[in-house]
């Protein structure tokens, strides 16, 4: 056995890195690519004007019980060296609602990454709802299985260049549970919960599934949920991650897109000819499944179209 390990170590070929001595860009996604799966914390923090943000952290974790203390990493930009919003409200705001992130609500989650304005709500973006806390003054997200209220002890920089991390000390003076996620003895289920975790590049793990892909929506500035029209919010068709889906668009399909859409899809012409508005909606479904969320969008926009002319006569 021995010797079969020896031959097997011998016989892989291995690079051997410096971190010093490559860019910061590339040692960050090598990182991230061997450190996984990484629990994610959804934090809520609030600025001195009362404005919102809402942003997640997979540089975080659990490290103490007594006294119970969350720890997440808000890293200076790598592009440009500046500090996001979460890490800037903390340092003046000491107070985080620490939310936890279920399957149900990870398309949401991963829209409010989106380099949104200052003033921006990313509740509002991502569609989520804002809960006001007991403790603290951050709002916690509903839509969240599990939220933690917590007090910022400490705040630690540890570095002051582009990828350097600051340890959020947080500790919790609250604990919110959905009872759906608990067990009969009164804990959590860890089936029932069905946490996400992060792992290198576009990749998550689902806990009780295995991987899979969510396209980061950091090219462009998604147009964001509340953006979406009312009559596509309010289909009871559509989830969280749906949503999330259809809000990390940057612009909605005009009407030449729509009409040439129509012209080159048979299946499409012949439903539009027949006003099957159900029909539509079952390749919304479809096209939902296989990310195919521009081609959704015009088939919701074209359902839209024809659930008004069908009042109008």
């Amino acid at each position: 056995m021995g010797h079969n390990l020896y031959t097997f170590v011998m016989m892989q070929k291995a690079i051997s890195l410096i971190p010093s001595e490559i860019p910061t860009g590339k040692l960050h996604a090598y990182l991230l690519g061997a450190v996984g799966p990484r629990p994610i914390a959804f934090a809520s923090t609030i600025d001195e004007q009362g404005i919102p943000n809402l942003s997640p952290f997979s540089f975080f974790n659990v490290f103490s019980a007594n006294p119970p203390i969350l720890i997440f990493s808000p890293a200076r930009r790598v592009r440009d060296n500046t500090t996001k919003h979460t890490l800037d409200n903390v340092l003046k705001i000491k107070e985080v609602v620490i939310n936890i992130v279920n399957y149900e609500l990870v398309q949401q989650m991963s829209l409010t990454s989106t380099e949104y304005g200052e003033k921006e709500n990313e509740f509002k973006k991502a569609g989520l709802t804002m809960l006001e806390s007991d403790l603290v003054r951050p709002y916690r997200v509903a839509e969240s299985p599990v939220q933690f209220e917590c007090k910022v002890t400490k705040v630690e920089p540890l570095g002051e260049e582009g990828g350097a991390g600051n340890l959020v000390f947080s500790e919790v003076v609250k604990m919110h549970f959905y009872e759906s996620i608990l067990d009969e003895n009164g804990l959590i289920d860890q089936f029932k919960i069905d946490q996400v975790a992060r792992m290198g590049g576009n990749w998550y793990s689902r806990a009780n599934k295995g991987m899979f892909e969510v396209p980061k929506p950091l090219s462009a500035i998604g147009i964001g949920v509340d953006n979406i029209p009312k009559e596509i919010r309010s289909l009871k068709m559509l989830t969280g991650n749906d949503l999330g889906l259809l809000g990390n668009v940057d612009r909605i399909p005009d009407k030449n897109e729509i009409e040439e859409f129509i012209a080159s899809n048979d299946q499409i012409r012949s439903i539009v000819k027949n006003k099957d508005t159900t029909e539509l909606l079952k390749i919304t479904r479809e096209y939902l499944d296989n990310n195919k969320i521009l081609s959704a969008w015009k088939v919701l926009l074209i359902n839209i179209e024809i659930n008004g002319n069908t009042r109008k006569n």
